[in-house]
C-alpha cells in the first residue's frame, strides 16, 4: 500500500508518515515494481500500534523502546503518565474555574477582565495583606466573580481578610448567598461559622431567613453569630439564644446591647426582665448574676429599673455596687435629657 493511500485510511498524514519513516519508527518494507515504497500488512499493523500509544501520552522516542526494546517494562511509565495527566487535567480545572469566575463577572471591557484576573491571582497569594489589599482596592462600580468572592470566605483563615470579603460580599446586594447557604450545610463547622458571619454582613432580606436557620444549627458558635445579626435586625426569634449568652458569658456584652435594642423596638421588655428575674432568682454563682445585673442596664423600661433598685440591695456587695451605680447613671442621664 502506497503512503497517500494509506494515509487516507490510517488518517495520519503522508507528512506524518515520512517523518515516522525518517525516524525508523514506520519504515515502509517493500517497494513496488517501480521502485515506490510500499506499507506491507505488519507495517499497517506496526503504525497502528504507535498511534494508539501516542494516545496514552508517550513520546515518539518511547513509542519506539516501547515497541522494540524487550526490556522495556510499561508498568513505571504508565504510572508516570497517569501522575502527568491528573497533573495537567488539574490545571485545566484550575483555569476553567478561572475562566467560569471571569464570565460570571460579566466583563463589558477587556480591563474587566485584566482587573478580574488580577483579583483572583491575588486571592492566591500566600500573603494576607496582599489578598486583603486585593480585595479592597476593588471599584465599587465594577462587577466582581462573586462565586469566587465566596469559595475565599469560606476557606480564608486571617481574620483581616476574611472581613474583607465580606464586606466585598454585602455591597453585591445578596448575590453569592445561594453559594454562602451552600456553606452553611458543610459539614465542616469552621465552613459553616465562615459562612453565617458572610451571611450576617448582607442585609438582603434572604438573608435574614438564613440567618434564622442557622439558629437550629449543632454549633453554638453559628447560633450564637446568627442570633447576634438576627436581633439587630429586630428579630425577636433570636431572644432565647442571646439571654443564653448572658447567662453563659459568651459575648454577654454584645449580647446584651442587642437585646436591649430588640426590648426597645418591640414590646418585649418586660417578658425580658422576667427571663433574667428567673435566673437572678435561680442562679448562685456571682459572675452569672453580676453579668444579668450588668445587662439589665441596656433594658429600657421600668421593669428592668425596678429589678436594678433590688440589686442595689443585694447582700452580694459587688452586685449591690454595680446596680447602684447603674441606676445613678440612668437618673443623670435622665435629668441631663429633661434639661
Amino acid at each position: 500500500m502506497l503512503i497517500g493511500e494509506v494515509s487516507r485510511r490510517s488518517g495520519v498524514s503522508t507528512r506524518m508518515l515520512r517523518h515516522y519513516d525518517a525516524l525508523g519508527l514506520v519504515t515502509p518494507s517493500d517497494r513496488t515494481s517501480g521502485g515506490y515504497r510500499e506499507y506491507s500488512a505488519d507495517d499497517i499493523r506496526r503504525l497502528f500500534h504507535v498511534e494508539s500509544l501516542r494516545t496514552l501520552g508517550l513520546t515518539l522516542d518511547e513509542v519506539r523502546r516501547a515497541l522494540d526494546e524487550p526490556g522495556f517494562a510499561p508498568a513505571d511509565l504508565v504510572g508516570d503518565l497517569i501522575r502527568h495527566t491528573r497533573q495537567r487535567i488539574a490545571a485545566e480545572e484550575e483555569l476553567l474555574a478561572k475562566l467560569e469566575h471571569v464570565d460570571s463577572a460579566a466583563p463589558a471591557e477587556w480591563d474587566d477582565v485584566l482587573r478580574t484576573v488580577a483579583l483572583l491571582r491575588a486571592l492566591e497569594s500566600e500573603s494576607g495583606a496582599r489578598r486583603q489589599q486585593a480585595i479592597l482596592s476593588q471599584d465599587g462600580k465594577a462587577t466582581l466573580p462573586v462565586e469566587a468572592l465566596v469559595e475565599a470566605a469560606l476557606s480564608e483563615d486571617d481574620p483581616n481578610v476574611a472581613g474583607a470579603l465580606q464586606w466585598s460580599l454585602a455591597r453585591t446586594g445578596g448575590q453569592g448567598l445561594a453559594d454562602l447557604a451552600a456553606g452553611l450545610d458543610s459539614e465542616v463547622v469552621d465552613v459553616r461559622r465562615r459562612a453565617i458571619s458572610a451571611i450576617s454582613a448582607v442585609r438582603a432580606a434572604e438573608a435574614t431567613v438564613l440567618l434564622r436557620r442557622a439558629l437550629d444549627d449543632s454549633d453554638a458558635t453559628v447560633r450564637e453569630r446568627a442570633a447576634l445579626a438576627l436581633g439587630s435586625r429586630g428579630s425577636t426569634d433570636s431572644m432565647p439564644i442571646l439571654l443564653g449568652m448572658v447567662f453563659g458569658g459568651r459575648s454577654d456584652v454584645e449580647a446584651a446591647e442587642v437585646l436591649g435594642f430588640l426590648a426597645a423596638v418591640s414590646p418585649m421588655a418586660d417578658d425580658v426582665v422576667e427571663v433574667m428575674q428567673d435566673k437572678l432568682d435561680s442562679a448562685y454563682d456571682a459572675a452569672t448574676r453580676l453579668r444579668i445585673t450588668q445587662a439589665l442596664a441596656e433594658i429600657p423600661g421600668s421593669a428592668a429599673r425596678r429589678a436594678l433598685d433590688r440589686l442595689a440591695r443585694d447582700a452580694d456587695r459587688t452586685i449591690a455596687a454595680t446596680a447602684a451605680a447603674i441606676v445613678h447613671t440612668l437618673d443623670r442621664r435622665r435629668r441631663h435629657h429633661r434639661f
